[in-house]
């Protein structure tokens, strides 16, 4: 078929899988189905390219799945015994035939454009194609006729379809792109490799497990080859002898922060030790863009920083021991803070169980660096070096020492540790959910919830949201097609993270994460627990939050952790309205989140169609305009109100809704009796007219007898009276003042009754006896003296209206005597229960005792600090309290307290504990049909007033017994088909369980499923073992088989799959049913779980309820022998013939059971009718007969008895048992004295070498102290001050220091460098820089743009428009931090001429800076140079202290360096390495003892007009080095630009015999070593003492000897020492140098009388005064400030950088030396204490003693600093203008302007806009200018000699 119409096809089948699939209410949004198995897809997050492989095809997909490109890959002609094709000259001996190409690795690489593809034929070739278009190669690979290419450059990924491969790509920090790779080996002796095959692979032999390779395509020589020299160091390798042992099986390697983490599997392990993790996590630290650390570059070897540890999901012999996937997530765990990384990982069992496991990113990190740790300093068995690899350092960690590492040595080891590790003990996690079948994991963090998506091998989607405990909340799950397995590789859509795109076995998914709309409303949205989804209040609808057009507005999108209390409601003022009242709007609030409503259009809809325009202030809608009463529906008749309905409508959408009411009080007076009770009794007011007898709505006002609810009356008014005459008031509405009344209280008698106003009326002279009868009237006699036994009891009876005191020790009526109310003693506590409960609080605590108050208002109760709420309604006065405890913060025991007002406090003696926490429980999974017995084991379990096991916060586990330390409960059946992980927690005192030590997690899994018995006959007698048959009995605690109308026996589980039970004994043969009772509850054959759930394979399948079981007789057996005995001599065997009486019972062998006496019988059978008993052993007893008894379940029967007879004597002890024993003793005593002779030997050997060593290393350091003493005087005497000091002009020392390589491309466009030939030989012309030189316009456009230029300039002039063209430049995304850089030196020299205006420019931009960081951390500022006003500062500094650098520091700063170069010279020196004998760099010590030796030469330099030299030189240089120390012996006081180099002169020695020999590095007398020619030395040539040579300028057409491959003149043959023993030298050569470092640093720290640091003044007190008005007052903060502006940002680079002041060579070597000294200076200014260790670098030890000396320097240097006098603006100012006279012209402004114009061309739209949202740049029309500026400029040509 063409391309195209394969296209065509796969077009057509994706068309019809989009419509059938938008046809169902799945979440799946978009899939591609692909003909062959899937193997690996990448998404591209910039072009939202899928790119998906497949086997032999590759397809490029856009983002909605549909083709763009389809590749073939395969099938190709192969053998997996034949190198690859591309493998020059490697022809193939096996015959090849169409071999599947399974694609193995897939990664992009977007920086170079090119997708990485490797497939398993070629041995694992890998290709490179062009992202845009995978049909076209991108690079080809090898270049056609590239000879030089390697196998192990071609076989990358695994060559075969069932062995892993992972792989990513990474920068390194020399910006090389790189391949990491792991694969699984499948060479020989593994079941990948053909068989009948042993040595013939060559593929994988040499192939390293895994690998880091080069994969810059720039660099195709170097392509897949192992990056790092020596190429061992980047490999991790099985040694082949132990390969069968590391069966590698890789799940995923991915990156977080600097570390490579690649998860794998050791199947050589897999069926050994089921409850033993195989999955292991290692962890490599690459050589990433991100630097580790500060000093140095090198790359770090992947075996030193490898460590390995296992991974272990589940615990207690439940362990899933096998990784399947993992993915690495930030997500909020428990600790409340922000999120954490954590690596999630499905793991399963071989019984393809599976679970989700979470470990913190945290924990692994510090179980490695505490492993690294022990294995240097305390090794133990937790920690050992992996031997199983070719590049370890050994096979054990060795003690140290009691060394300290350092964080870089303990995150990635060093090569003087032990390497690679592996950690012994696992990182351990319990599993947060189980189900069968997982196979990937993917990770969400939304809205600070994690989601989780699973999939599963048998096409399922779950989807779980966990709360930040890593509980579960809510569970969804999704079918995918045709049930097809799910790649362990799941990635969300990196532009839309509300996708997830999935691969199955034949599909290409992209899975929408959540269908919010299915729920309607608010609660229901938040209720269904789905992370994903909120409500989108102005629309009304549950949406995810990209989806609701203001969702990203404050309150407009509510999220599952705000909860449905946060939905919008509405509360309506006033809620009734009455039908007579002229309300005209009604007051409307609006609970809940809502978005700020201003702007919007906000309507009151009350029918559809008709509504009024809100007000609106704020988020509140302030009023609803209501209706005219005309168009509200009538008040339906026999009511007396009517609901009108409200929605709230913004921008037409209804966002909620609520009603009031309307009510009519003249149809409560008709619907209701017409009384003054019923009217007043409405909720809502209406008022009662006692003159006319109407309920109205409102109050008139000339109507005085109005009553309302306030004095409204009741029939008759309750008092408590005591027995006597009393007047009784009583209210009453029904009659007229005019009127007389009676009081009747229905006894017989009557009272008069006299009005007391219009509503009241008093009735006299009641009299209360004890035979009346009231029956509409409460009365009550009280006695004081009864039930008030102390002084709280007899006042709390006033509560009850009793008029009673306590007077004298008795409560008495308080007429009687004149009672004290503050006597009342205090309060006494007896007891108290319980003593213990919940840290939640809500206990019921009951405390008793005597005067505990009087009244509940008065008495508060403490358990220490916790309050306890007095419970009112379970109050007894004085004597005892209820009160439910408060939440503790703490756990703890203490007294408790209660305080009553006016009486005091009284303490408990026993106290009351805060103590639960529960630790575990099991078992942790069970059916879903309940029943399970779970216990749970903790501490202080038993406490509190009411303990409760709760399931997932709804069901309740049944307890059967509690201790203090455990509880037993049995467990509920699973109310959700689809719930499987449960939280499991004890509450205490109905408190939710919120806190995580009270819970547990319990997994509900499916219900045992019995498939079939058997068999299915037993005998009468019962006994016989019926095997139950299927699966899930795992779960299952107790078995009860019940026969009917038989009886019940118990059942023993033996496996998940067999269950044995044992019949009952029945007494007739009948057919009966059985029934199973599993963990106490009735087998009912169904299973309780989703068809989405259930597995395919039981998809249809029945399972039945009851099973039949027949009862037949019991067997009968007899013996063939007539005889009722059997005789027997001992000694002999054996043998009975029984024989069995047929029947249907089919009983199987192993059924029977024969005993012969107490001796058990061995049976073998010949037929089912027939067996033979036999006994081979020697019976004894002390009876003469033993009877043979046959047993079968229960049935016992003796068939015959054995008569013994008399006994022999066996043969026993035997001698050559003895004589072995002899032989081996003898044999074992000779093998002894041979090793201790031989380990004697080896001992005296070593002892000899030790010897020799020790002397070697006291030679060494005898030699070395030697150096020290004398170095000093001779460098002194040799050191030649009287030179000139070669210093760079000022514009010279300007534009090197202002535009280094590190910050522009002004560098790389300096003129190159050209020669000129004078007498002297060849002079370089100094360098001239763009800005040195002069601009000039197009002769055209001059006028045009020099105006413009002009007129540029005078705006930069303007503080306002520069201060906002630099601001407006920084917020640019795409301008650099080089741009910044280059825009503040480009500044500088346009300013140059301005001092004064720049600083205050420099000031302001300084402010806002330091705004920035102050509320950040203002330790951090000034610390990079990231801003252009940080460029601007070093500018500044470099400006100002050029004079100060010049006369004050110049000299001892040139001294330092000659003295570093004299000394460097003075020993031996690596032509090659440019390693020395003499260095401050432990990097650039030579660490050999090369025996030189000084020697004087005399020396003439032809057409110099100098006298012959006399120039010292060490008999170990080469001619290249002679000839440079003889060039700076004739040019040492000329600047470097103009002496000659050494390749532009010739060198002639002149023999005693006038003979002259041209010396040369090679020539044909070069010594040949090991193939290679060695460079001639001054030894070489046997050049004597006082030598004379001869040396000239080479003719330019002389052509010269080509070098050949250059080898070190080192001598060989020496004896090896260790080299750490030259460390020393380093010493030697710091003491020689000390004197000139110590003058150096004076320099820099003290103060000159005569030239004070003015610039260094001032600004430091700028800098002070900043943080005074900041409220800055740490000393630190502010030392680190002045710090970061002047030692670190301007003496630290000069030190680097000698070049930038002086025109001589800085070599690497020196470069190296400068470096130390910069980081003692950098040191001495720090603030910090240095933490040193023996493993600390030596550069940092050399120089730890002087640091504190140096650090005293500072300080002093800048108190010293801060008292001098202030410097006023007018005297800097002053300054300023002098150094801009001092050098005016030397610059080219006009160039610096047109580049600085660049960039305001680059961002003219950002400028324009920045000018105009500023108020003083608008109001002076500065972007009216600005756009002049460009008008002037735009579109016209103009040039420069050069782009500075």
């Amino acid at each position: 078929m063409p391309p195209s119409m394969e296209i065509a096809v796969l077009l057509l089948g994706v068309l019809a899988l989009e419509t059938r699939r938008s046809a169902s209410a799945l979440h799946i949004q978009q899939e591609f189905a692909s003909p062959n198995l899937t193997n690996n897809f990448v998404v591209d997050p910039v072009s939202r390219r899928v790119y998906l492989a497949t086997v032999n095809t590759v397809y490029q997909l856009n983002g909605t799945l549909t083709v763009e490109v389809v590749k073939r890959t395969g099938p190709v002609e192969d053998n997996l015994l034949c190198h690859a094709p591309q493998l020059p000259q490697a022809p193939c001996e096996h015959p090849k035939s169409l071999t599947d190409n399974y694609n193995k690795l897939l990664k992009l690489d977007r920086e170079q454009g090119v997708v990485v593809m490797c497939g398993s034929v070629y041995q694992g070739f890998c290709e490179l194609r062009r992202m845009g278009n995978i049909s076209e190669i991108a690079v080809e690979f090898p270049p056609q006729g590239e000879k030089t290419v390697f196998p192990s450059m071609l076989n990358i990924a695994a060559n075969h379809p069932n062995a892993s491969t992972v792989g990513l790509i990474f920068k390194s920090h020399g910006g090389n792109t790189r391949l990491l790779v792991g694969a699984t080996y499948t060479g020989a002796g593994t079941q990948f490799f053909p068989k009948n095959h042993s040595k013939e692979d060559l593929r994988f032999e040499n192939t390293p497990e895994i690998a880091i390779r080069s994969l810059n395509v720039k660099d195709l020589s170097r392509l897949f080859t192992y990056d790092i020299n020596p190429s061992e160091d980047n490999v991790f390798k099985i040694k082949q002898e132990v390969k069968t042992k590391n069966k590698l099986n890789f799940v995923h390697a991915f990156i977080q922060k600097t570390y490579s983490y690649i998860a794998f599997n050791n199947d050589a392990k897999m069926g050994h030790k089921e409850s033993q993790p195989n999955s292991i996590l290692a962890r490599i630290c690459l050589d990433s863009d991100i630097p580790r650390k500060s000093t140095g570059s090198e790359s770090k070897k992947l075996t030193e920083s490898y460590i390995q540890m296992p991974l272990q999901c589940g615990a207690n012999g439940n362990i899933y021991n096998r990784l399947l996937s993992v993915y690495p997530a930030e997500v909020h765990g428990g600790s409340g803070g922000g999120p954490e990384p954590y690596l999630f990982g499905v793991f399963s069992k071989a019984d393809r169980n599976s679970a989700l496991c979470a470990f913190k990113f945290g924990d692994i990190e510090a179980e490695i660096r505490q492993g690294r740790s022990n294995c240097s300093n305390s090794p133990s068995s937790d920690v050992q070096v992996l031997d199983s690899v070719i590049q370890g350092s050994g096979a054990v960690c060795i003690q140290k020492g009691n060394i300290v590492l350092q964080p870089e040595q303990l995150d990635c080891g060093a090569a003087h540790l032990q390497h690679p590790l592996a950690l012994r003990r696992p990182l351990r996690a319990i599993p947060l959910f189980g189900n069968s079948a997982l196979s990937s994991v993917s990770v969400d963090n939304v809205h600070n919830h994690t989601v989780v998506f699973l999939g599963t091998s048998n096409g399922r989607l779950h989807k779980l949201t966990l709360f930040p405990n890593m509980t579960l909340a809510s569970q969804r799950n999704m079918k995918l097609p045709a049930g097809e397995a799910v790649h362990h590789i799941m990635t969300f859509d990196p532009n839309d993270g509300n996708f997830l795109y999935v691969m199955t076995s034949h599909h290409m998914l992209r899975v929408k994460v959540a269908e919010c709309d299915q729920w309607k409303s608010c609660t229901d949205c938040l209720g269904a627990k789905d992370a994903y989804c909120g409500w989108c209040t102005l629309e009304n609808r549950c949406t995810i939050q990209n989806e609701c057009a203001r969702g990203l507005l404050p309150r407009s999108w509510i999220t599952l952790g705000e909860g449905p209390k946060q939905c919008p409601s509405i509360t309506l003022t006033p809620p009734e309205i009455s039908i007579s009242a002229k309300i005209e709007a009604v007051g409307i609030l609006i609970n809940g989140s809502i978005p700020d409503l201003i702007g919007s259009k906000v309507e009151c809809e009350y029918k559809p169609g008709v509504s009024t325009a809100a007000t609106v202030y704020g988020l509140q809608i302030q009023t609803c305009p209501l209706l005219p009463p005309e168009n509200y529906q009538p008040i339906p008749p026999g009511t007396d109100h009517l609901t009108v309905s409200v929605a709230i409508k913004v921008n037409g959408t209804s966002v909620v809704s609520g009603s009031f009411i309307i009510y009519d009080c003249e149809r409560t007076g008709q619907i209701h009796p017409k009384t003054c009770m019923s009217c007043l009794s409405t909720r809502w007011k209406c008022y009662w007219d006692q003159e006319h007898h109407q309920c109205l709505s409102s109050k008139d006002e000339s109507k005085p007898n109005l009553l309302e609810v306030s004095n409204s009356p009741s029939n008759l008014s309750t008092r408590q009276i005591l027995g006597g005459d009393h007047d009784i008031s009583i209210l009453q509405c029904l009659a007229q003042q005019t009127e007389k009344l009676e009081c009747d209280f229905g006894i017989g008698w009557r009272y008069e009754a006299i009005w007391l106003d219009n509503s009241t009326v008093k009735c006299s002279g009641v009299t209360v006896s004890s035979d009346n009868n009231l029956p509409e009237i409460t009365m009550e006699v009280y006695n004081c003296g009864a039930g008030s036994s102390d002084c709280s009891q007899c006042w709390g009876r006033e509560d009850q209206g009793h008029l009673c005191g306590w007077c004298e020790s008795s409560c008495r009526p308080r007429d009687d005597c004149q009672p004290d109310r503050n006597v009342c003693p205090a309060p006494e506590i007896h007891k108290i229960s319980p003593l213990r409960g919940p840290v939640e609080g809500g206990t019921l605590l009951t405390v008793q005792g005597r005067n505990l108050g009087r009244r509940p208002a008065g008495v508060n109760i403490f358990i220490g600090d916790v309050p306890c709420d007095l419970l009112p309604e379970r109050y007894t006065v004085s004597v005892e309290l209820v009160c439910r405890t408060g939440r503790s913060l703490r756990d703890g025991t203490d007294s408790v307290r209660v305080d009553v007002d006016q009486s005091g406090t009284g303490t408990s003696k026993e106290s009351f504990a805060y103590l639960p926490n529960v630790e575990s429980m099991y078992p942790e999974k069970g059916s879903r049909a309940g029943g399970t017995r779970v216990t749970i084991r903790g501490e202080h379990l038993d406490i509190g007033s009411q303990v409760r096991v709760k399931v997932n916060r709804t069901q309740e586990c049944t307890i059967t017994e509690k201790t203090d330390q455990t509880i037993k409960c049995i467990m509920p059946p699973a109310l959700e088909a689809d719930a499987e992980l449960v939280t499991v927690c004890v509450e205490f005192e109905d408190h939710p369980c919120e806190e995580a030590n009270l819970s547990t997690m319990y997994t509900y899994e499916q219900n045992p499923t019995i498939s079939f018995i058997h068999p299915t006959k037993s005998f009468l007698s019962g006994g016989r073992t019926i095997t139950v048959k299927g699966h899930g009995f795992d779960l299952v605690q107790s078995v009860i088989m019940n026969v009917l109308e038989i009886g019940q026996t118990n059942c023993s589980v033996l496996s998940s799959s067999t269950i044995t039970c044992l019949s009952p004994e029945s007494s007739q043969s009948q057919e009966t049913s059985v029934q199973f009772v599993l963990n106490g509850v009735p087998y009912t054959g169904d299973s309780p779980s989703s068809a989405d759930d259930r597995p395919e394979e039981e998809d249809g399948e029945h399972h039945k309820e009851h099973f039949q079981l027949g009862y037949l007789e019991d067997p009968q057996f007899f013996t063939t022998n007539k005889d009722k005995q059997i005789k027997h001599h001992s000694g002999e065997p054996l043998t009975l013939i029984i024989n069995k009486v047929p029947s249907e019972l089919e009983l199987v062998p192993e059924e029977y059971s024969v005993m012969i006496g107490s001796y058990p019988c061995n049976i073998s059978f010949h037929n089912d009718q027939l067996f033979h008993c036999t006994i081979n052993g020697q019976l004894s007893s002390s009876e003469s007969e033993l009877p043979v008894t046959v047993q079968v379940g229960n049935f016992r029967h003796m068939i015959t008895k054995v008569q013994l007879g008399g006994s022999e004597l066996a043969i026993v002890v035997s001698i050559v048992v003895c004589c072995v024993l002899l032989l081996l003793c003898t044999v074992a005593l000779v093998v002894y004295c041979t090793k201790s002779r031989r380990a004697e030997r080896y001992w005296q050997k070593t002892l000899l070498q030790m010897e020799e060593m020790e002397s070697q290393i006291r030679e060494e350091i005898r030699k070395g102290f030697a150096e020290l003493q004398t170095d000093m005087t001779d460098l002194t005497k040799e050191l030649n001050r009287s030179q000139g000091i070669p210093f760079l002009e000022y514009k010279q020392f300007v534009t090197r220091t202002f535009f280094p390589k590190m910050c522009s491309d002004y560098e790389n466009s300096l003129v190159q460098p050209t020669y000129v030939n004078d007498s002297l030989g060849p002079r370089v012309l100094p360098e001239t820089h763009p800005l040195l030189q002069d601009w000039q316009a197009n002769n055209t456009t001059r006028p045009n743009v020099e105006e413009g230029i002009t007129l540029f300039s005078t705006l930069l002039n303007n503080k306002h428009f520069l201060i906002t063209f630099v601001h407006a430049l920084e917020q640019q995304k795409d301008f650099a931090v080089r741009d910044r850089c280059s825009l503040a030196s480009l500044l500088t020299i346009a300013l140059h001429g301005k001092l004064e205006y720049y600083t205050s420019i420099m000031k302001d931009l300084l402010v806002d800076l330091i705004d920035a960081s102050a509320s950040k951390n203002p330790k951090l500022m000034l610390r990079r140079t990231e801003s252009v006003v940080e460029k601007m500062l070093t500018n500044w500094m470099s400006i100002c202290m050029y004079s100060y650098l010049k006369e004050t520091v110049g000299e001892p700063f040139f001294l330092l360096l000659c003295a570093i170069k004299q000394q460097i010279n003075k020993g031996s020196i690596d032509v090659l390495t440019g390693k020395a004998r003499y260095t401050l760099n432990e990097e650039w010590l030579l660490r050999e003892n090369i025996e030189a030796k000084p020697q004087n030469i005399n020396v003439s330099f032809q057409g110099c007009g100098m006298d012959s030299l006399s120039v010292r030189v060490m008999n170990t240089d080469t001619i290249c080095q002679v000839k440079e120390k003889i060039i700076e012996a004739f040019y040492k006081n000329l600047p470097f630009s103009q002496w000659p180099r050494a390749e532009d002169v010739d060198l002639e020695w002149f023999d005693s015999g006038s003979n002259s020999k041209l010396l040369q590095d090679l020539d044909n007398s070069s010594v040949m070593e090991d193939g290679r020619k060695k460079l001639n030395t001054v030894f070489h040539y046997q050049i004597p003492e006082g030598a004379s040579l001869a040396m000239s300028m080479k003719d330019k057409k002389e052509n010269t000897l080509e070098r050949e491959t250059k080898k070190s003149h080192r001598h060989s043959h020496r004896k090896k020492v260790l080299p750490e023993i030259y460390l020393t030298r380093l010493l030697s050569t710091k003491g020689t140098l000390q004197k000139f470092l110590d003058d150096l640093f004076q320099a820099i720290l003290s103060i000159p009388p005569d030239r004070p640091p003015l610039a260094v003044k001032y600004f430091f007190d700028f800098l002070e005064e900043q943080a005074d008005k900041r409220g800055i007052t740490d000393p630190d903060t502010l030392h680190i400030w002045k710090t970061n502006s002047l030692p670190l940002r301007f003496w630290v680079n000069i030190l680097k950088n000698p070049q930038f002041v002086f025109d001589i060579d800085k070599t690497d070597h020196m470069d190296a030396c400068l470096s130390v000294i910069a980081q003692a200076f950098i040191d001495a200014c720090s603030i910090s204490d240095l933490q040193l260790g023996k493993d600390s670098p030596t550069n940092k030890l050399l120089y730890a003693k002087e640091i504190p000396e140096y650090k005293k320097k500072v300080q002093c240097y800048y108190k010293q600093i801060q008292e001098m006098s202030p410097l006023s603006e007018q005297e800097m100012n002053a300054h300023l203008a002098e150094e801009s006279r001092k050098y005016r012209n030397e610059f080219n402004t006009n160039l610096a302007l047109t580049e600085i114009y660049k960039y305001a061309k680059r961002y003219r739209n950002q400028v324009v806009n920045a000018l105009e949202a500023n108020p003083t740049a608008r109001r002076t029309q500065l972007h009216h200018k600005f756009e002049q500026v460009i008008a002037l400029v735009e579109d016209n040509i103009y040039e420069c000699c050069s782009e500075a």
